[in-house]
């Protein structure tokens, strides 16, 4: 009998080694085509403007390669092997993009400069790059690649400029700032994983995040600061989850100060009774904005005033439900207004039913989070890829019935580089309704099958 039980362990383990085997085989073949494709990408010439649909095609083949190893890692147990080939990979991909050029944007070199402007003791808030009092900054390689340098003051937020301060005091080059802000995002990943074992998943689910082609091409390729966004909120989640209440707040507050986005979280980080969250909340954005006051409250904001009409936010152009509306139905004078509070009305719903429903377990603040972070980013509908870049963090831990409609809508992000062919509201509404109606179909299906999961297990409850 002992016997018998020894060979059938023996076995399991057996068939459970050659499943990790399979799995590693399968997450190399797909990691080393995706990798080819990083280095094949970097063949785009930005001066031809008609290459940009020859990148989408190569962004969106990489993200399918990305959705079939997703498909392999949820379904695989957790082994260190395989966590390895992830963590490999990984590093591979960005490496492969790193020290090439910015390709896809020239956001960096803002970085740069406003990190160049504090260091000679001036406010970044008060001069646009080209006002004559920062004549003595400019060179050949920065300044010139700054955009709206004639008329914008910058919209960085004030932790962001803190750290662009910092960066720029070791290199003021573009490869640096690349360097540092993926070193960001890797301190974010390792948080995931940390996140990932308290709640007792396989680690190597933190591949849905260092994957996918959107953080690898937008933070080690272009360098943007979405890289500190997925840093800190990674960072809030597991405080969060740690009941690290005023490091919870802090490290909210410390994304809000890097862009302003992840104030939409915080319904979903507030745990009832709690005072200490807030707190350090209000706290951190007081400190964070206080250095920079000297120009005034109102200037401390920066281009944003001016950002938000340029993008369309303040005619309404920029938000796809309001443009599928008037397509349908015609315009009217009343749609903006009509829009604008349905949407207000979206969020503080979705916020009001964060903060009265009771969280069933554990996981339930990540999903929240997913879902404020995921409606607000349909709501906002924006103009470029890298601002979903932000919704990788809860692809990892949120749950099986919202990964495939966010990994549809960050891979079919991609699309928005279209815009350098043409951003006309003809334009937008053809690009728009390829992002986002796919997802709907998609989560109108994960409903389905959430509902259907359910009857299963209320009918074997029953018998």
């Amino acid at each position: 009998m002992k016997e018998t039980r020894a060979n059938s362990a023996m076995h399991r383990a057996a068939v459970i080694h050659r499943s990790a085997v399979w799995v590693n085989v399968l997450l190399l073949a797909l990691g080393l085509a995706s990798l080819a494709l990083y280095r094949y990408g970097l063949g785009f010439d930005k001066s031809h403007k008609l290459q940009i649909v020859w990148f989408i095609k190569i962004a969106l083949a990489q993200c399918a390669l990305y959705a079939l190893a997703a498909w392999v890692v949820w379904r695989a147990g957790a082994r260190r092997s395989t966590l390895l080939v992830v963590v490999i990979f990984a590093a591979l991909f960005r490496l492969s993009v790193l020290f090439a050029p910015p390709l896809l944007s020239d956001d960096i070199y803002r970085y740069v400069w406003d990190g160049r402007v504090q260091a000679a003791g001036i406010n970044p808030y008060r001069y646009v790059p080209a006002d004559d009092a920062l004549a003595a900054l400019r060179d050949a390689s920065i300044y010139p690649n700054i955009n709206r340098r004639d008329f914008a003051p910058t919209i960085y937020p004030p932790l962001a400029q803190l750290i662009f301060f910092v960066v720029t005091r070791v290199s003021e080059s573009v490869w640096w700032m690349k360097v540092v802000m993926v070193l960001f995002e890797s301190a974010g990943l390792c948080a995931l994983g940390a996140l990932l074992a308290s709640f007792k998943l396989p680690p190597q689910r933190v591949l849905l995040a260092a994957w996918h082609p959107l953080a690898v091409w937008e933070i080690a390729g272009s360098g943007h600061l979405d890289a500190l966004v997925i840093c800190f909120v990674a960072f809030a989640l597991l405080a969060r989850r740690k009941e690290w209440e005023s490091f919870t707040g802090a490290l909210l507050a410390s994304a809000v100060l890097v862009k302003l986005f992840p104030l939409v979280l915080l319904p979903a980080f507030y745990r009832r009774g709690s005072w200490r969250m807030p707190l350090a909340f209000v706290v951190t954005l007081a400190a964070g904005y206080a250095p920079y006051l000297s120009v005034g409250a109102r200037r401390v904001l920066g281009y944003l005033p001016g950002y938000t009409g340029e993008e369309g936010l303040q005619s309404g152009e920029r938000f796809f439900l309001l443009q599928l509306t008037r397509a349908l139905f015609g315009e009217s004078r009343f749609a903006f207004a009509a829009y604008v509070a349905f949407a207000l009305l979206v969020m503080g719903a979705l916020a009001v039913w964060c903060l009265l429903k009771r969280e069933r377990d554990g996981r339930d603040y990540v999903r929240r989070a997913a879902l404020l972070a995921t409606a607000f980013t349909v709501l906002l509908s924006p103009h470029y890829t890298w601002y979903f870049a932000w919704l990788v963090v809860f692809m990892c831990v949120a749950g099986a019935h919202t990964l495939a409609p966010l990994l549809c809508l960050t891979a079919a992000s991609f699309m928005l580089y279209g815009t350098w062919l043409g951003d006309a509201p003809a334009d937008m509404l053809r690009l728009n309704a390829s992002i986002y109606l796919p997802a709907v179909v998609l989560v109108v299906i994960a409903c389905y099958w959430r509902r259907g999961a359910k009857r299963v297990d209320n009918l074997r409850a029953a018998t």
